[in-house]
């Protein structure tokens, strides 16, 4: 599963990363291994967890605001729910590219990233551009532990983007229906959860059962070239086409500057359920996320 991935990854990228890559920084963390490759123009932040390595972050030296992978540009799909999103959670920091973006289109606007790997954090200020400002925070921390105090003290987002990995897939405890029900609870009246996830593990079904539960129909929005599809979902809604018609409309010019082709990826928001509905759902009782990955 995972070696698919990389493979469409490095297809995607049109880059034979193993042959040139140059490792320019490595160490290991309480949690993993971290490596920082080059390859060319491209510089990539891999995880190793166990014998796994997996890219989790890349950017282009010459251009860093252009998105690399796929799944960062479908996850733009959260603006046509919400263009003008005040208030941004983004949990799973990896190099930073997408707090820094949202950071350059929504100035305004107040981002919150999570991010348990201390490590982490300094190598995406240190090879990856990441900032923090007045604007835009960072708090080292298990994204569960944050969520929870988070709806303790009664806080609400526009825009939560799940993007946690552990170098292997997601943690168990952050896919679970108690876990999903919490983050809900932080989303404001017209607030968007965007989280991404894979379309081609065994997983998929649990899965997307277990958000159906807590968030009831949302798109399921993925390119055919890639294992990644990012859930999306709103709490104000589905929007008319013509509605999604005119977002696409003003975002386009904005947004091709990042890489991202904002028609496309509304061409790919589907919202048909492709999954058994007798589907066991995940739980903290039952999360057997190692083998159905």
């Amino acid at each position: 599963m995972m070696k698919y991935l990389i493979a469409v990854m490095i297809s995607i990228l049109g880059v034979n990363s193993a042959a040139y890559a140059e490792v320019i920084h490595q160490e290991k963390s309480l949690y993993r291994n971290i490596f920082v490759e080059d390859s060319g123009d491209l510089r990539c932040l891999k995880f190793s967890v166990k014998r796994a390595t997996s890219n989790q972050s890349c950017i282009y030296k010459s251009d860093p605001n252009k998105m690399v992978f796929s799944y960062t540009k479908l996850i733009f799909s959260g603006l046509l729910l919400n263009p003008k999103p005040s208030k941004i959670l983004i949990v799973g920091l990896g190099g930073g590219t997408l707090s820094n973006t949202f950071n350059q289109l929504l100035p305004t606007a107040k981002i919150d990233n999570v991010e348990i790997d201390p490590a982490v954090v300094k190598v995406a200020k240190d090879y990856f551009g990441f900032k923090e400002n007045s604007q835009v925070s960072n708090t080292e921390q298990d994204a569960r532990i944050f969520i929870k105090r988070a709806g303790l003290k009664k806080q609400q987002y526009d825009w939560i983007i799940l993007d946690a990995y552990n170098g292997d897939y997601i943690p168990e405890h952050l896919m679970t229906q108690e876990f999903l029900q919490e983050v809900k609870n932080l989303l404001s009246a017209d607030g968007v959860l965007s989280a991404n996830t894979f379309s081609l593990s065994k997983l998929y079904n649990a899965e997307s059962a277990t958000y159906q539960s807590v968030f009831g129909d949302f798109y399921n929005v993925r390119f055919n070239t890639t294992g990644n599809r990012i859930i999306l979902y709103s709490n104000a809604g589905k929007p008319s086409k013509q509605v999604l018609s005119e977002r696409a409309d003003q975002l386009a010019p904005v947004l091709i500057d990042y890489g991202v082709d904002i028609y496309r990826v509304l061409r790919h928001m589907k919202i048909e359920q492709d999954w058994p509905s007798n589907t066991r759902l995940l739980t903290d009782q039952y999360s057997p996320a190692n083998l159905l990955k």
